[in-house]
């Protein structure tokens, strides 16, 4: 018996994993060799490719297509309409081959991406990253990073919760679950 939800007009491809209580919702395609971790949620209209790997407590909102080589690591949040690329140099005349010409995407764990963000490939976005709604990421996120806007830039920083900090003398606690926070030199943030 299946312990995870497929919605009837959604179609799952042959040798795909799917973990214990995610549900894919109306609509969604999912690629041979996909792997999607426990308590995930797939909204409506989601394209997962070929051998993706999903992890635990992942939330894709409607009308997002992960391709081939992207990963996003646990409790991964894309909004709505969240774009992805894996090809750098796109042409329709020209044929390509994803196992060499697509280049990988990391997001990893507990990073944010907001509604219509634009990821282009061959990034990391780092832990606890939070990228704005409509922002186009042209370069790797730090860990714990807002960014927003065309290009995304870094805006300040971000909680584990999700809450803006604000730094004083390169030191943050957090005013909504009181995490603290440390600027290190060279600009990299870590917990306290």
């Amino acid at each position: 018996m299946r312990k995870y939800y497929v919605h009837e007009s959604s179609y799952v491809e042959k040798n795909v994993r799917i973990g214990e209580g995610t549900t894919v919702w109306y609509f969604c395609h999912v690629r041979e060799g996909a792997r999607i971790g426990k308590n995930c949620n797939i909204g409506q209209n989601v394209y997962i490719g070929k051998g993706v790997v999903i992890g635990n407590g992942v939330k894709i909102q409607n009308n997002v297509s992960v391709y081939e080589k992207i990963t996003l690591e646990d409790y991964v949040f894309c909004g709505p309409s969240v774009v992805f690329t894996n090809d750098p140099d796109p042409r329709s005349a020209y044929a390509k081959n994803p196992e060499t010409d697509h280049l990988p995407t990391l997001v990893r764990e507990g990073a944010t991406i907001g509604a219509n963000a634009t990821i282009l490939c061959g990034l990391t976005i780092g832990r606890h990253a939070f990228i704005g709604a409509g922002a186009v990421v042209t370069s790797d996120v730090p860990e714990y990073a807002l960014v927003y806007g065309n290009p995304a830039r870094l805006m300040g920083w971000a909680c584990e919760c999700g809450a803006k900090l604000k730094l004083k003398n390169g030191r943050s606690k957090c005013s909504r679950c009181g995490l603290a926070y440390l600027k290190k030199i060279g600009g990299k943030m870590r917990r306290a």
